[in-house]
């Protein structure tokens, strides 16, 4: 077992491509999960144990959410879980390019961990507004189960399209091979930095308003809206993109 530095060097030639990736998930979330998967590396854990550990943070803060009463210290705890649980997620991936390791099995179980914290995420807000909030209406409550919908909505359609496009891409390669040497698209910083505000690493900020909870709605209203039209922009996205892959 190399040292942590080695490791790190290693971690460092394993990552995915930064193509349609945020600069918070570039900058910010893998390289804090590139030391957490060196850690785990080190003390013999492997991706699925990793991926246990992230769920472990981040359904422990929406407990905290959803049963605890909002205060700043709160908002400054479930934050800092929620965080770390996504740097845990980031590290399960790199820990499983760098052993070999990963399988069907920890895909599935990673993306099983994803759904559950898109679903219960949205539904621990919406207790605390149920049990604690002092809302201006109670048409405050329909909020998180629109935000649920969209973040849901979005997820299962972004791996069907990446899984519907691996398909289309093997049977058009089986039929067509294409052309040798083409080259990766480039990395678009303006992308990068577009889609900032629908990473879910952005999105947790919001957490840190829970002391004021005026702000917070606000807040977590503003990421609604510009979660839901990032929505609409991807189905349309998507859609195009798979219809262009018809056969003929």
């Amino acid at each position: 077992m190399g040292s942590t530095g080695t490791v790190l060097r290693e971690l460092r030639g394993a990552q995915k491509s930064a193509k349609g990736v945020s600069l918070y998930s570039r900058y910010v979330n893998r390289p804090a999960g590139r030391v957490l998967a060196a850690g785990a590396y080190r003390a013999g854990l492997t991706p699925n144990h990793v991926t246990l550990v992230s769920a472990a943070f981040t359904y422990a803060a929406l407990a905290a959410v959803a049963l605890v009463e909002p205060s700043w210290t709160l908002g400054v705890a479930v934050y800092a879980a929620l965080a770390v649980g996504f740097a845990f997620d980031s590290a399960d991936g790199q820990l499983a390019r760098l052993t070999g390791r990963g399988g069907p099995d920890g895909e599935w179980l990673d993306h099983v961990v994803d759904c559950g914290k898109l679903l219960l995420v949205h539904a621990a807000v919406l207790i605390s507004f149920y049990r604690f909030g002092e809302l201006p209406s109670d048409a405050w409550l329909l909020l998180p189960l629109g935000f649920q919908l969209a973040a849901v909505v979005t997820f299962c359609a972004g791996l069907l399209r990446e899984q519907l496009g691996k398909a289309a891409a093997t049977a058009q390669v089986a039929t067509a091979p294409a052309a040798p040497g083409t080259p990766p698209a480039p990395v678009s910083r303006v992308r990068a930095v577009a889609l900032l505000p629908a990473d879910y690493g952005v999105f947790c900020l919001v957490f840190l308003l829970l002391g004021a909870p005026g702000a917070f709605r606000a807040g977590y209203a503003v990421l609604a809206v510009v979660h839901t039209l990032f929505l609409a922009a991807f189905l349309t996205k998507w859609f195009r993109e798979l219809r262009a892959l018809r056969p003929g």
